[in-house]
């Protein structure tokens, strides 16, 4: 199977196009408030809240995954200050996106007293669909793919002459990484929203831990396929970053999986956590959860 980019402007009205980049990043966005939504009112949250959470935490995400990027990219902006704010031609961070949203979102619940730990565990389930339908954006954008494949491999990526990175002008395809993170985050989201938010609903904390490890394995599979990483101290930065996270989730897993065995033995008629007991305790993405 082969991909190709038609281009990375979707249309054009004026002097103004309309990037498929953006209406990628806002799609994403917009499913993954839509099904955390429902599952929020689902948990016993005003709805409202939840959704303007998520939409401090998508702009606090969206300036820190460009600071971010900017920051290990310092050597090239710093003669180049005019392109800091053109996110519409790439060059954003998942690892600052994260940071800046989940900073963001916290903020947030503290100003309007929502539960931090449960409302990132509802966050954590959904970001990764974002994430998978974001992906494409650097598809259209003909950047963030892997190395070349010779013209049979079964899946390859055609990448046009202006956009092949120097020492690879002759080479015409290659793996195309957005399509396997786009895969993994796919997978991840389905996994999380329909088994550890339900499993691990008593547990705040434990399924945004579990995205954090999830996510970090898929970019440390991925990432060394990749010509275009930032790199830092001679090693690629998102694959780095990626392995101090996935050391420093599990490990959180582990203490906060502790504490919770520890407090359940020490309060044993405690009753679970719960936001409202007359909502459903249904985890599966289904007819049932979102209608």
């Amino acid at each position: 199977m082969e991909f190709q980019s038609p281009g990375a402007i979707l249309f054009t009205v004026g002097p103004f196009s309309v990037r498929w980049y953006g209406v990628l990043i806002a799609l994403g966005f917009i499913s993954a408030t839509y099904i955390l939504s429902r599952r929020a009112s689902q948990w016993g949250f005003d709805s409202e809240k939840v959704i303007n959470a998520a939409l401090v935490a998508f702009i606090g995400g969206i300036v820190g995954a460009r600071l971010y990027y900017v920051l290990l990219s310092w050597n090239y902006f710093q003669t180049h200050l005019g392109e800091i704010g053109a996110t519409w031609n790439g060059g954003m961070s998942i690892h600052g996106g994260i940071i800046g949203g989940a900073l963001a979102g916290f903020l947030y619940c503290r100003k309007e007293k929502l539960k931090a730990l449960l409302v990132a565990d509802l966050f954590a389930s959904v970001v990764p669909l974002g994430q998978a339908i974001g992906r494409w954006g650097n598809f259209f954008n003909s950047e963030l793919f892997g190395q070349p494949v010779p013209d049979s491999y079964p899946l390859k990526l055609f990448i046009s002459e202006e956009h092949r990175p120097v020492g690879f002008e002759h080479n015409a395809f290659f793996h195309p990484t957005f399509l396997y993170e786009s895969i993994w985050d796919l997978l991840l989201f389905l996994i999380l929203f329909n088994f550890a938010l339900v499993k691990f609903r008593n547990y705040p904390g434990l399924t945004s831990l579990l995205f954090l490890a999830g996510y970090s394995v898929g970019r440390i599979l991925i990432e060394p396929l990749r010509l275009d990483s930032i790199k830092f101290g001679g090693m690629q930065a998102p694959l780095l970053v990626s392995i101090i996270w996935l050391f420093l989730s599990l490990m959180a897993i582990f203490m906060l999986a502790m504490h919770y065995r520890t407090k359940t033995k020490s309060q044993p008629d405690s009753p679970p956590i719960s936001q409202s007991n007359s909502q459903t305790e249904s985890g599966k993405l289904d007819e049932t959860s979102l209608n």
